[in-house]
């Protein structure tokens, strides 16, 4: 790559005069540049370049204009700097995945004993002697026969090759899939450049050195840059440094932009000066080896070096910071690891997300819950099949002896070895293809099919998912917590009605009707005062609608502009965002947005924006129809807030107050750091009310949901009674419901203690009823979702979806069971933290996810009931057989290709069923539901029983009923059989048709519903006939089998279809006769609830058709037992300190989008307050409401000698829950927090709307 251009040669820039005479300015020279940080990189700009104009102009770019754009010009740049890529690691090649494909133990036991096969099917012994060795060994058949000795062990290894082939191949499909994925995600990220005067999009890959990148809240920067020009610019260089404090940027002070950080706060440009491997990432990845090849030995070292002496820097920097920084900081850098280079500790996990198999692996959050059942299946069935195999070769081996030796009296001889030995190799065969047959190592493979089948089925469906597991656990999802803007509305704002000069208009008022000074405030306030990077753009289609590009409020107020027959473009070529004196720039904690203009006589102007009820609290004077300001006393305020803000709020409309300040000369120059004194005694100009208009698909969505059994909440950072008025639109509040609707400041009083502290127990109380959660700041969504997940109230934990749009959703995002960030609207930090990117923003596009996610659960289980009973009944058919008749009836080679049926083929066929509307008609299984219920539990023991019967009928009477030689008691090598090839062929037909049963796992009668809807099914079903046809006629002596007759084929496939007969009759039989039956596959966090109740419960989730009913007082039981749980919970939290900012993030837990770009430290206190909260004078004079007094009982005694239960697995942001232990202090060592003395009641019963309302 070209980071060779300049090695090698002092003097490179002289040998190049072509260059020369292009860019003044070397790779080299740039990159060194590049290292500074702060005032060192600040001297050498000035000192090398004058200043950063000085730079531009040696890279031929313009800081106003940008690159010109020719593609020549392009080109020289990419070949002279390098391109923003950085080469991914190289795939794992077909080869290697055939090598871990044979790592498998059971493989490996198989490929061994064919070998010990083969050897010994060459050995002939003298034959005379063979009569002498038993019965068993003698009546030898024709010679040729013996001959064919080989073929056994050689089929077994041909068999052992193709299944090889289909894993290596499966899993070479699922990298090339996911690198197809990751690819994708790749090219949708664009960012934005001007290049001709233009503002244009284009793709991280395409910027080069020399573009001027605008750079804005929420961004995650591509390339390495020098800033050009700041507003209130705030970088979170975790990634790189390890330090967790945002980093102010600014001309004067600190200009080094680097790629792979975020944009936490504000906006600016940059002009690019590092790209793609030259990049500061780019390096840290060359180090980690993903760049590693085509680069030399020295350039490795030379890198390292350099590498050092930054690292020497950063500990520097970090000793200077350190002294300031207060403890917490240290925490921090304690968990980054040892390493003092806090870069590459932090690049670590990005090496291992390029390989999409551990990737899968990685815990997320916790194992998904599927994945977990799974595996302990799949130990159990194992454990089971070993312990079968073990049996059988020793019943083998002990009837063998006592046959050979004690019945026939044979005497021991030495020339008899070889026999004897090939006799143990034969059963422990047997056994081996009974243990292969028995462990399910389709259980993986049918999972991962589903998901990645389900995976590139939902990028159709909009939901591009990023952590595969994420799609299962939405099946599950029992909670969506949903922003507002854009997901259920549109996101196309616009302004619908405005208070200004004293009026109130219910449309946009014509430009006469207000006063000139007024207008034209208003138009040059909302001109500069909008971001530049905001526009509204003429229509891409004739007669279509004018194109929103930026923030979308920002746009409305655009149009406000426009709709005035005002241009804003003319206020902004007048005032370029150059000449801006300072920019507060809008944030969560702020909710506004102000521009300092300096007048031409010294004094400023500044203009601000924000939600209408905040700034109107700033406001001291109002804009009348004179003309002139009024003084607005807080009568006139509350007035204001009544008569407009609250009608425009009802019906839904978003409102904006628009306002301004003048700073005099006379007063001297403001402090303009002090923001609560710059931002008080403005005068208001208007009120706005914005309307974003819900999606029209939404309401049938939101239905869907809760028909679904899902509950959906919606928490906006709008005012309430807007809110609310969208929720009723949604659907998400009927009229007649009890629900609640609350501010974030509310909830917050509600959920703290006297301490300050927040309390489970009070969210609790709060989050059953809540519907509507508004003026919420992130950290308060952070707190409900965080609240939701660890609840108990309920006897299924809550699986919480979260919508997310900003870069301060990113902690809830993370915290959630499944993220789903905005495709469009969301900013590079939310899609980082997210699983699953909406590509159209859209909240109908969820529901889809849930129908995927339900499908992969159904799926699995489908394979399950299918897998188990062919597993069931090999085994048992093996194991009887090999029992009496000293030979399994199903030979290893026959049963490895019923192997391959059921593990490959089954999981191909069921795990790709297309889900149905039917999904969304059932609640969500929950976390603790079983795979295997009790209803697939009568399938597969029903089915097993009628097979088993049909195959020993065959096996014992099927020489007389079919009038053939008895298969049964054969000497070693002997000639394969008529009766055995029936019974091989009627036990694969059963399976086929068996299939067709297993499409259906809740007793439903139609197994044929649909399944001209899958082709894969189809086709796989008809291909295993086709093949099963060849084998038995064609197959001969590799696979043990004669060709049949065709009333024998007759025969087979009445009795093979015979099995759809009798799953009519099995689901005819109500599952609750069965009472015996268990359930399996459980999760493994199993609470410790004894094992009746758990079927109970259980009981409860289980659809089964022949039987839709509930026993009402077993779920009260269960409650109650839930409840003893909650307070044992809650007794055993108190008793542990929780470390605030135990594990915030786990390596594991970042996964890149960009394979090169890394994950900003979440920290909760980023969100929390840096300048006073906006309504300080408001909550301090509440007296906290009086809480009904509950006499404490002593400490439940009993309790303190249960085992403590396992802390919440979900630590990844444990800053919320600092629950003090209150059993520390001796003296208060009877508290129990007051509302765990009385259980709490039941949800949705009088007593708990009662206690709610209280």
């Amino acid at each position: 790559m070209a980071n060779n251009s300049f090695r090698g040669s002092k003097h490179g820039r002289r040998d190049d005069v072509n260059h020369e005479a292009e860019f003044s300015c070397s790779l080299q020279e740039l990159r060194s540049l590049m290292e500074l940080r702060g005032p060192e990189a600040l001297t050498r700009i000035q000192k090398s370049y004058g200043d950063v104009n000085g730079l531009c102009t040696r890279l031929k770019t313009s800081p106003v204009q940008g690159l010109d754009g020719n593609s020549d010009d392009i080109n020289r740049r990419k070949k002279e700097f390098g391109q923003n890529v950085i080469p991914p690691k190289k795939p794992k090649t077909f080869l290697q995945l055939v090598w871990e494909a044979l790592q498998d133990v059971t493989l490996i036991i198989l490929e061994v004993a064919a070998v010990i096969s083969l050897g010994l099917s060459f050995y002939r012994p003298p034959d005379a002697e063979r009569q002498n060795c038993g019965s068993a060994a003698g009546g030898m058949e024709d010679e040729e026969d013996s001959e064919a000795g080989w073929i056994e062990g050689a089929a077994i290894l041909l068999s052992v090759v193709c299944v090889v082939l289909v894993t290596a191949f499966n899993d070479w499909s699922k990298e090339k899939q996911f690198r197809g994925l990751q690819s994708r995600i790749e090219q949708e990220q664009k960012f934005t450049v001007v290049r001709g005067g233009q503002v244009i999009q284009i793709n991280v890959s395409e910027i080069v050195v020399g573009d001027i990148a605008q750079v804005k809240y929420g961004d995650l920067l591509p390339a390495d840059g020098i800033l050009i020009q700041g507003n209130d610019l705030k970088i979170d260089e975790s990634s790189l440094t390890g330090e967790s404090d945002h980093v102010k940027k600014s001309v004067s002070e600190d200009l080094m932009m680097l790629s792979g950080t975020h944009v936490m706060e504000g906006s600016g440009k940059m002009l690019v000066t590092a790209v793609g491997v030259n990049s500061q990432t780019g390096i840290i990845f060359t180090l980690l080896g993903a760049g590693e090849e085509g680069e030399g030995e020295g350039d490795e070292k030379a890198e390292k070096e350099k590498k050092k002496k930054e690292k020497e820097k950063r500990k520097e920097e970090r000793k200077k910071k350190e002294k300031k920084d207060k403890k917490s900081k240290k925490d921090d850098k304690g968990k980054k690891g040892k390493n003092k280079d806090g870069a590459n500790v932090e690049m670590q996990p990005l090496n291992e997300d390029e390989e999409p198999d551990k990737k899968k692996n990685l815990p997320k959050k916790e194992k998904s819950v599927l994945q977990g059942k799974l595996t302990k299946l799949a130990m159990q069935i194992g454990k089971a099949g070993l312990l079968m195999s073990s049996l059988t070769v020793l019943i083998l081996i002990t009837r063998f002896v006592i046959d050979t030796f004690w019945i026939q009296g044979v005497p021991w001889a030495n020339e008899c070895m070889p026999i004897y030995v090939q006799f143990l190799v034969k059963f422990f065969i047997i056994g081996v293809t009974v243990l292969v047959v028995a462990v399910p190592e389709g259980l993986p493979l049918a999972v991962t099919i589903s998901l990645a089948y389900s995976v590139k089925k939902m990028m159709k469906d909009n939901n591009l998912v990023r952590h595969l597991d994420a799609c299962e656990t939405m099946g599950n999802a029992t909670a969506i917590c949903s922003d507002k803007t854009g997901t259920l509305t549109m996101n196309r704002m616009r302004v619908v009605q405005a208070y200004i000069a004293g009026s109130y208009y219910k449309e946009v008022p014509e430009p006469s009707k207000i006063p000139a000074k007024i207008l034209d405030l208003l138009i040059l306030g909302i001109g500069v005062n909008c971001a530049y990077t905001t526009k509204i753009m003429p229509p891409e289609k004739e007669g279509g609608l004018p194109r929103q590009v930026g923030n979308k409020t920002e746009c409305a107020l655009l149009g406000l502009t426009l709709d005035l027959h005002r241009d804003y473009q003319t206020i902004r070529n007048e005032i370029p965002e150059e000449r801006l004196f300072k920019v507060y720039t809008f944030n969560s904690t702020r909710k506004s947005m102000s521009t300092v203009l300096k007048n031409h006589d010294g004094s400023y102007r500044m203009f601000s924006k924000g939600a209408s009820e905040i700034l109107l609290r700033k406001c001291c004077k109002i804009l009348m129809g004179s003309g002139e300001a009024n003084d607005l006393k807080p009568r006139d305020r509350d007035h204001l807030i009544k008569n407009v803000i609250e009608p425009m709020a009802s019906e839904g409309l978003r409102t904006i107050c628009l306002a301004y300040r003048d700073f005099p000369t006379a007063d001297g120059e403001p402090d303009w750091d002090n923001e609560v004194q710059i931002l008080t005694g403005l005068t208001c100009i208007a009120v706005v009310g914005i309307e974003d208009p819900v999606r029209p698909e939404v309401p049938e969505a939101i239905r869907k949901c809760q028909r679904a059994g899902i509950t959906v909440r919606m928490v906006t950072g709008d005012n309430i009674n807007t809110a609310r008025a969208i929720a009723v639109k949604c659907g998400i509040l009927q009229p007649g419901d009890d629900f609640v609707c609350m501010e974030g400041k509310e909830f917050n009083r509600l959920i703290r203690n006297e301490l300050g502290e927040i309390e489970q127990e009070r969210i609790d109380k709060i989050w059953p009823n809540l519907r509507v959660l508004a003026r919420s700041s992130p950290t308060d969504k952070h707190t409900l979702v965080k609240g939701i997940i660890d609840s108990t109230v309920l006897e299924q934990r809550q699986v919480v979806a979260v919508t997310g749009d900003g870069t301060n959703d990113g902690p809830a995002l993370k915290k959630a069971d499944v993220g789903f960030a905005m495709g469009i609207a969301g900013t590079d930090v939310a899609k980082e933290a997210s699983d699953i990117i909406l590509t159209d923003d859209n909240f109908s596009s969820i529901v889809k996810a849930v129908m995927w996610g339900r499908n992969v659960y159904d799926s699995i289980s489908k394979f399950l009931q299918f897998q188990l009973t062919v597993n069931v009944v090999a085994v048992i058919v093996a194991f009887t057989g090999a029992c009496i008749t000293q030979d399994s009836p199903l030979k290893a080679v026959q049963m490895l290709w019923v192997n391959l049926i059921m593990d490959t083929f089954a999981s191909l066929a069921l795990a790709t069923e297309p889900p149905t509307e039917a999904l969304l008609l059932r609640n969500p299984y929950g976390r603790k539901k079983p795979l295997i219920s009790r209803t697939m539990m009568k399938n597969i023991l029903g089915h097993a029983v009628y097979q088993l019967t049909l195959i020993f009928i065959l096996l014992f009477l099927g020489e007389t009923l079919f009038d053939i030689d008895s298969g049964r008691n054969t000497p070693l090598h002997a000639p394969p059989s008529e009766h055995y090839t029936i019974v091989f062929n009627t036990f694969v037909l059963m399976q086929i048709f068996n299939e067709l049963n297993a499409r259906k796992i809740h007793g439903e009668r139609n197994v044929f519903e649909g399944v001209f809807k899958n082709p894969i099914f189809c086709s796989i079903v008809l291909g295993t006939l086709l093949i099963q046809v060849v084998i038995v006629q064609f197959g001969g002596k590799p696979f043990s089998c004669v060709d049949l007759t065709l009333d024998q084929w007759l025969w087979c496939i009445v009795m093979g279809l015979s099995s759809l007969l009798w799953g009519q009759l099995v689901s005819s039989v109500p599952t609750r006769w069965l009472k015996f039956l268990k359930t399996a596959g459980h999760g493994t966090q199993q609470e410790e609830i004894p094992e009746e109740e758990l079927e109970d419960m259980n009981d409860l989730d289980e659809i089964d058709h022949a039987e839709m009913e509930l026993r009402r007082g077993q779920v009260l039981w269960c409650r109650g037992l839930n409840r003893i749980q909650t307070q044992i919970r809650v007794v055993n939290a108190f008793r542990d300190s929780v470390s605030p900012y135990e594990g915030l993030e786990t390596p594991e837990a970042r996964s890149s989008i960009h394979n090169f770009m890394s994950h900003p430290e979440f920290r909760i206190e980023d969100s929390e307050p840096h300048i006073p909260l906006i309504d300080e004078n408001e909550g301090e004079d509440e007296a906290p409401t009086k809480r009904i007094s509950i006499i404490i009982p002593p400490p439940l005694t009993g309790l303190s000698n249960l085992p403590p239960l396992p802390p919440s697995p979900n630590q990844n942001n444990n800053a919320m829950d600092v629950i003090t232990p209150l059993h520390k202090d001796a003296s208060r060592a009877g508290l129990i927090p007051s509302n765990s003395a009385s259980l709490p009641p039941c949800p949705g019963s009088p007593l708990h709307s009662l206690e709610t309302s209280l």
